[in-house]
């Protein structure tokens, strides 16, 4: 049994902990160690953390039998627009609908705010694009984004329209 609990300022040490899990084995055949480790600080640091819940986006944890397993975290970006931040779930739960779960629990939630659309982005290389397709995202663009420290992101950004 599945449960989502929406996440606070508390679950910042969770949130980083189930990062920490997921990230080394999603990243490291597509992107540098050293920029794993440069992304892992300006996006999972308490302090980054912190502000991105004081800015606005929402996380949620997803449980199973009460043991953390993964997460999520949006935000509402126009009247009729959100955005998917971030979905990772740990391998031990993947192909097992924990990421579904999580997205239409997001869809359902931007629902009751009027929104029509979600947009992620997803690096060309990951292989969850694939996955976001299946659930019905589509590639709107490609982009190059500068993360700074001589870093980018190569990504798709996709849409799925409800």
């Amino acid at each position: 049994m599945y449960t989502i609990v929406k996440a606070n300022k508390e679950d910042i040490e969770l949130i980083r902990n189930l990062c920490f899990q997921v990230w080394p084995q999603t990243y490291s055949a597509i992107i540098s160690q050293k920029q794993i480790d440069y992304m892992l600080d300006m996006m999972y640091s308490p302090a980054s953390l912190d502000n991105q819940m004081d800015n606005g986006a929402e996380f949620v944890i997803v449980y199973t039998h009460e043991t953390p397993v993964g997460f999520a975290s949006y935000q509402q970006v126009e009247p009729d627009l959100y955005k998917l931040h971030k979905l990772y779930v740990l391998s031990s739960q993947q192909g097992k609908g924990t990421g579904r779960l999580l997205v239409d629990y997001i869809i359902n939630e931007m629902k009751k705010n009027g929104a029509n659309a979600l947009q992620l982005q997803v690096n060309k290389h990951n292989k969850a694009r694939i996955f976001y397709e299946k659930i019905g995202f589509k590639i709107i663009k490609d982009f190059v984004f500068d993360i700074g420290n001589g870093y980018v992101m190569d990504d798709y950004v996709m849409e799925k329209k409800l």
